[in-house]
């Protein structure tokens, strides 16, 4: 499986009988799968099929579907809804007559809301129905369309973080190398600083000071960093091989890899090493912020 971006726009048009549509598609960048959709009246009832499929088909990102139609030779009909038009007549008739005030005028209460209702003439369900079956039809193309478009940006991604994950696993491996790791090097550090304090203050314990420069060259030593970062720069080319939506999974390395490079360039005592750990903080946060756009 491919890995996949969560941006992408893709559009469809169709038409069955005497509608037309148009529906739309395009999502962004999200934590999780956000589905919206927008229908015009007539076309809601589409709404709970249409977020199954755009679920199928999408597991992360803000999904926005929009649909525009419109019916050809349609005409507006204005109804009267008799039944509510009795009850307001009845109703301001008998607040008038306790408010010693004039009977309410016919525009009036043709003014009231649900009185007078607008509406397309010679409404057929089944053309309704069919408009609505072939939208479905329009959407699964479009659908297609979006996870094509985002599986090409994915593939681009992909080039992306593989160059990123080579340079990290170039300069881990710089840094294994570095001259400044070795112990005759530290050794040498060591001496040096103890032969400064000695001189000084010659009270120094002799041996304490021997077992601080242990302890000292302990904490100094970056092994377990390097091949934890070594490790994960192994399991992030794993999942970029794998595809699918690896995005999570992916910026959970990215953090890992961050705290490792932050743990190298804080246990450093050689300047050196300390730049290749500066540079590998930098590498990982240009990796993660591309990291933000995979699926």
């Amino acid at each position: 499986m491919s890995l996949s971006s969560m941006t992408g726009f893709a559009r469809a048009i169709g038409a069955e009988g005497p509608y037309r549509w148009v529906v739309e598609l395009k999502s962004v960048n999200a934590k999780a799968l956000d589905l919206r959709l927008r229908t015009p009246p007539g076309f809601d009832r589409i709404e709970a099929e249409a977020r199954l499929r755009l679920g199928r088909a999408l597991a992360r990102g803000a999904c926005f579907a929009t649909l525009n139609a419109r019916r050809d030779g349609a005409s507006s009909e204005v109804r009267i809804n008799r039944e509510a038009l009795g009850a307001v007549i009845a109703a301001a008739k008998d607040a008038a007559l306790e408010a010693g005030l004039e009977p309410p005028t016919i525009d009036g209460v043709l003014a009231v809301r649900g009185v007078v209702e607008v509406g397309e003439a010679n409404d057929d369900e089944a053309a309704l129905a069919a408009a609505c079956a072939g939208v479905l039809e329009s959407l699964d193309e479009a659908i297609g369309a979006l996870v094509g478009m985002r599986r090409s940006e994915g593939a681009a991604l992909a080039a992306i973080l593989e160059e990123r994950l080579a340079t990290i696993a170039a300069l881990t491996q710089a840094a294994d190398d570095n001259p400044g790791r070795r112990p005759e090097a530290i050794r040498a550090r060591l001496a040096q600083s103890a032969a400064a304090l000695l001189e000084v203050n010659r009270g120094f314990d002799e041996n304490r000071l021997h077992q601080e420069a242990i302890l000292l060259a302990a904490k100094a030593d970056v092994r377990e960093e390097l091949d934890r970062l070594a490790t994960h720069v192994g399991a992030a080319r794993d999942l970029l091989k794998a595809g699918g939506p690896v995005g999570r999974r992916l910026d959970f390395l990215a953090q890992e890899l961050a705290r490792e490079a932050n743990t190298l360039c804080a246990k450093s005592n050689d300047a050196a090493l300390t730049a290749i750990g500066l540079e590998l903080r930098s590498v990982i946060d240009q990796l993660r912020e591309q990291i933000q756009n995979v699926e």
